[in-house]
């Protein structure tokens, strides 16, 4: 329940603010004259195009932003400020060893609860950046392996990959919405017969959402794609930094207990994820046997 309600209130805030920028756009355009209009119909795919641009990639973008908050708001994630354990000095030492070998700034470090473990990085760039493992991992594995994780985390920072699958999510929602409502807009003039112009009615609504729900199950399979290419890159990157026995034996810890599933918004930045409800396009990660064999092959 609290899950739902950070990610309820998280959602309408941004898209409060996109809507705003999409006022405060049409506004510019009368005020400079730009020819740009808040509405659209058959053949003014400009202002349509521009709409869709602002909400998909700004939502894609404004998510990017504040991820660290959310993520921590999410996990429920505590910030260690100050140390207060010699495990978490061990943590923040070993998180800042590791950055520091690839150049990186130091991230946020933390710890949240859970059943099972799991971690995850996220962050809006690689120099602002937050590295968290649950307390389960931490009791579960040992140090090398915890190492060969924080790795893996460290490996997603260092190749940008948040920022890459932003950008990637947001070109996907923005043509996701621009097409949904072309689809939308091609309905309702077939069922009003009206040439050039529609009524926004019943048949452009449902034609809308039907279209959207189709197109953004297909712009998923492509992201999860790409997510599943970048755990390969992060594994050996871990096996680069931390030495590839420990990251092998990070992978087969966690066959032995499955990692704790995350919320979707983080899911592709965990150390491992849950097996995809509809097969492998689904799943934001590898098989972790897929994983261990391409260590193991070098």
């Amino acid at each position: 329940m609290y899950r739902t309600l950070i990610y309820i209130a998280t959602n309408f805030a941004i898209i409060l603010v996109l809507f705003l920028i999409w006022l405060f756009v049409a506004y510019a355009a009368n005020v400079y004259g730009w020819n740009l209009n808040i509405g659209w119909g058959p053949g003014d795919y400009a202002p349509l195009l521009v709409f869709c641009f602002i909400f998909g990639m700004g939502g894609s973008f404004l998510s990017l932003q504040i991820s660290r908050w959310s993520a921590r708001k999410l996990t429920k994630c505590r910030l260690i400020t100050e140390a207060e354990t010699e495990e978490q000095t061990w943590l923040v030492e070993t998180v800042r060893r590791l950055t520091n070998r690839v150049d990186l700034a130091m991230p946020q470090v933390g710890i949240f609860p859970g059943g099972r473990p799991n971690a995850f990085a996220t962050g809006p760039s690689r120099n602002k950046a937050l590295v968290a493992v649950n307390e389960s991992l931490l009791a579960e594995m040992n140090r090398d392996e915890i190492e060969a994780v924080l790795a893996h985390e460290i490996s997603h920072i260092k190749n940008g990959d948040m920022v890459f699958l932003c950008l990637i999510q947001g070109i996907l929602n923005t043509f996701v919405y621009f097409f949904a409502r072309v689809i939308g807009m091609a309905i309702d003039a077939a069922v009003s017969a009206k040439e050039k112009k529609i009524s926004f009615g019943l048949g452009y609504h449902l034609g809308t959402i039907v279209a959207q729900i189709f197109l953004s199950i297909l712009a998923s399979i492509v992201v999860f794609w790409f997510s599943r290419k970048r755990e390969f890159i992060a594994d050996r990157g871990a096996a680069q930094l931390a030495g590839r026995e420990k990251m092998v034996s990070a992978l087969k810890a966690l066959q032995r207990a499955p990692a704790q599933s995350l919320p979707q918004s983080m899911a592709a930045f965990g150390i491992s994820g849950k097996k995809g409800d509809y097969g492998r396009l689904f799943m934001t990660h590898p098989p972790l046997e897929d994983r261990i064999r391409a260590l193991e092959e070098g």
